[in-house]
């Protein structure tokens, strides 16, 4: 009889990366254009919000 082989799932690269969150200083501009970029994902939260 055979013995099965196993070969595990490779590991996620966890690779120290820079964050993009600190990487520019939090000013008015830069805050009202992330708000801006998000008003897709917003209307879409809106959508999927449960309204019991």
């Amino acid at each position: 009889m055979d013995t099965p082989t196993y070969e595990p799932a490779p590991e996620p690269d966890r690779t120290p990366r820079p964050s993009t969150i600190l990487a520019e200083p939090a000013t008015h501009a830069a805050c009202a254009r992330e708000y801006a970029d998000a008003a897709g994902i917003r209307a879409t939260m809106s959508k999927q919000e449960c309204t019991r």
